[in-house]
């Protein structure tokens, strides 16, 4: 990935889900609610509150002009209750147990819904890339809407994808020109284009009208000048909440259980839909969204 990515107090239902239409939601808005017809989860153990995670990163990236595409670099597992930042090299772990939101500068790290409650916001870094199409395909299968935190130049090579994510009402982050870590070590000038590039980056490759309402760091490495560089270009600093290193490549289920067990209402997932193979990922994906649905979740933006 690229930026810095939990079970609900719940109880079990069983049966097969039915996809819902397609609809939209944000901040002032109602959340997409999609009702199922007696799907099969596993049982949820009570859970506590959301608390956003923003690890530390690791490498730096490549000059942008005829940059190709970020792909994936070789990473390495870290201990429980640490986070390798995606697109750190193998055998370079980047990890610190993760601060809450709002640590860095004093400033607001998002790391919960828009509407809170018993909501959940999925988002997807790194891309866009192959497994983007595929991604998209199933979320529209249920009527459920995410935000794609994308590299500047996976954009501006993917034209067509970026087109498709917002016809199909679903909305764009700011990752990055080319996911350089640490990012919270990057001098202000090129913190500042690294964001200020892929914003436009992004908006040129989505057309007219393109808004791009976050910026996530890669491997969330916030600080107090780059949070202010975000907000002076109108766009809110994100985190995530429940982060199942579905980058690293787990294996499905490792995936599926990491969200399962992390997960609180009003939390946000970070997973990948760009970096590298992200064939677990789709997999996952196919488990994780009728299992939300049947632990009564309704799906939102992140707050802004």
């Amino acid at each position: 990935m690229a930026a810095a990515l939990g079970l609900a107090a719940c109880g079990t239902a069983s049966g097969a889900l039915q996809p819902s239409a397609a609809g939209t939601t944000g901040a002032g808005q109602s959340p997409i609610t999609l009702s199922p017809t007696a799907p099969t989860a596993p049982s949820a153990p009570a859970g506590g509150p959301a608390t956003a995670i923003a690890p530390t990163p690791g490498s730096d990236g490549a000059p942008a002009s005829a940059a190709p595409p970020v792909a994936a670099k070789p990473r390495t597992p870290t201990a429980p209750g640490t986070s390798t930042a995606p697109g750190t090299p193998s055998g370079t772990p980047s990890g610190t147990p993760a601060p809450p939101p709002g640590h860095a500068g004093g400033g607001k790290v998002i790391g919960s819904t828009a509407s809170g409650g018993r909501t959940v916001a999925l988002t997807f870094d790194d891309g866009p890339g192959p497994a983007t199409g595929p991604i998209l395909d199933l979320l529209a299968q249920y009527g459920v809407k995410a935000t794609f935190c994308e590299i500047g130049q996976n954009a501006a090579a993917n034209p067509a994808l970026v087109k498709r994510v917002l016809a199909e009402g679903h909305r764009l982050c700011d990752h990055s020109v080319h996911h350089p870590q640490p990012f919270a070590k990057l001098p202000h000038d090129k913190a500042a284009y690294e964001i200020t590039a892929a914003r436009d980056m992004i908006v040129r490759a989505g057309g007219p009208g393109t808004a791009v309402g976050w910026f996530r760091a890669p491997g969330g490495g916030f600080n107090a000048d780059n949070e202010q560089i975000t907000a002076g270009l109108g766009m809110s600093s994100l985190g995530w909440s429940v982060d199942p290193r579905d980058w690293s490549r787990p294996g499905v289920p490792a995936i599926v259980s990491a969200v399962q067990s992390q997960l609180r209402p009003g939390g946000v997932v970070l997973m990948h839909d760009g970096g590298g193979d992200r064939g677990q990922t789709v997999a996952a994906l196919k488990q994780l969204l009728p299992w939300l649905v049947a632990q009564g979740y309704t799906f939102d933006f992140p707050a802004a």
